[in-house]
């Protein structure tokens, strides 16, 4: 079974860098990028573009970007939250945002954490280094089949 990262988001250089920091780090997990809230979504719950998708397979992380067009990352979170299907998945909020009510408002959704783009590409590595370690490897997640349940 292959282990997916969905990746979420609208900006290419961002998501050149986040795909290039992923690779750097050798993680070997699958990337799906969506590039708005709506395709993410669509993945998620097996809609739109990925119709027929069989949606018991979950991505392992999602990299979710606040600003997005279509649906932002708040009403996507809030989406995945509110369906027992998806309401366990692990988020991590990956943005650029400074903002105070940003990181509340995340938090109050339900992410699992809130992650600053840093600007250098070097601790953009390390970040993603980090956050793979942990999510990846270090995290404990709830079984496939209690997530579909709770």
């Amino acid at each position: 079974m292959e282990r997916v990262i969905l990746l979420v988001e609208d900006n290419s250089d961002d998501e050149a860098l986040t795909l290039r920091a992923l690779s750097k780090n050798k993680i070997p997990n699958q990337i799906v990028v969506a590039r708005d809230g709506v395709e993410a979504l669509d993945y998620l719950f097996g809609t739109g573009l990925y119709a027929g998708r069989d949606t018991r397979m979950q991505p392992e992380l999602i990299l979710l970007d606040l600003k997005l067009p279509k649906v932002n990352g708040f009403e996507v979170l809030q989406k995945l939250r509110a369906d027992p299907r998806t309401k366990l998945l692990a988020v991590v909020i990956l943005t650029s945002s400074k903002e105070q009510q940003d990181v509340a408002n995340g938090y109050g959704l339900g992410a699992n954490s809130y992650v600053r783009k840093p600007v250098d590409f070097q601790e953009f590595v390390e970040a993603v280094l980090q956050l793979g370690l942990y999510w990846l490897v270090l995290n404990e997640r709830p079984a496939t089949a209690a997530m579909r349940r709770a």
